[in-house]
């Protein structure tokens, strides 16, 4: 589900549910979540990296399997879920980086605002499907996206659920590097062998001094976002959206009021 790699004192995580386009279920927001607490605590570990495995970063949350979860009263949660892995990535004190290897849906896609180095693809999209599935933003992406796009680029990102580029991911400040695809993962390793040659002292107080000025209003965002979702999730709009996406078409809101 996640393969990983070692790299001298940079690790390396690459999802690896390409059947599902390496969508985030349960099992693989636990199984992520426990890397990134070993990773954490391993004195052998100055750097992280996430990538994908195929033709996609990720494409988000397991559509398929939160239609189970919300038609089933007894449906198990994962120990962490999606609320531990965003805490754990807000709080992981380590440089982490994001090697954007193909599309990106969702988490796929708000991860980055909680990643410290963002490496995209040239062929690599990504897109926020809040609006179409009648949801919310995640992962404080309220708060990082504005912070990092721009109020009006991040209003269009998350408010349009339209695909952006790497190049227009690139030109707001999403992403900090453009590669050829056949580059992507040699120049994400050459950055991170650059911040591994660090003390990791050093480089868990710097980034401790750039994340704690907002660290608390990143963990606010999402409160806020964790109670709209909530509170949007299984209305007529949002089940409407997920029935279309089971049957291959577009969401017709208008005879909801929507």
């Amino acid at each position: 589900m996640i393969d990983v790699e070692n790299n001298g004192r940079v690790r390396l995580f690459r999802l690896n549910r390409p059947e599902a386009k390496n969508a985030f279920n349960e099992a693989l927001y636990d199984s992520l979540t426990e890397l990134l607490i070993e990773a954490e605590g391993d004195s052998t570990v100055a750097v992280v990296i996430i990538t994908g495995q195929g033709d996609s970063f990720s494409s988000g949350t397991d559509v398929v399997e939160l239609g189970q979860r919300m038609a089933d009263p007894s449906f198990t949660p994962g120990k962490h879920g999606f609320p531990g892995l965003a805490d754990t990535l807000v709080d992981f004190s380590k440089p982490l980086l994001s090697a954007v290897n193909g599309i990106g849906l969702g988490i796929g896609v708000t991860i980055l605002g909680l990643s410290d180095l963002v490496f995209m693809a040239h062929s690599a999209r990504v897109k926020c499907p809040f609006t179409d599935l009648a949801l919310a933003p995640e992962a404080a992406s309220s708060f990082t996206f504005p912070a990092i796009m721009g109020r009006q680029n991040a209003a269009w990102t998350l408010l349009s659920s339209e695909w952006l580029t790497a190049e227009e991911c690139f030109s707001t400040g999403l992403a900090f590097k453009l590669c050829s695809d056949a580059e992507l993962m040699d120049i994400t390793m050459e950055h991170a062998q650059v911040l591994a040659a660090k003390p990791i002292s050093s480089l868990v107080a710097s980034k401790k001094l750039i994340m704690d000025p907002i660290r608390e209003r990143i963990h606010e965002a999402r409160k806020h976002e964790d109670a709209a979702f909530a509170e949007l999730l299984g209305k007529p709009a949002n089940l409407e959206a997920l029935q279309a996406f089971a049957e291959k078409r577009i969401p017709d809101f208008s005879s909801l009021g929507e």
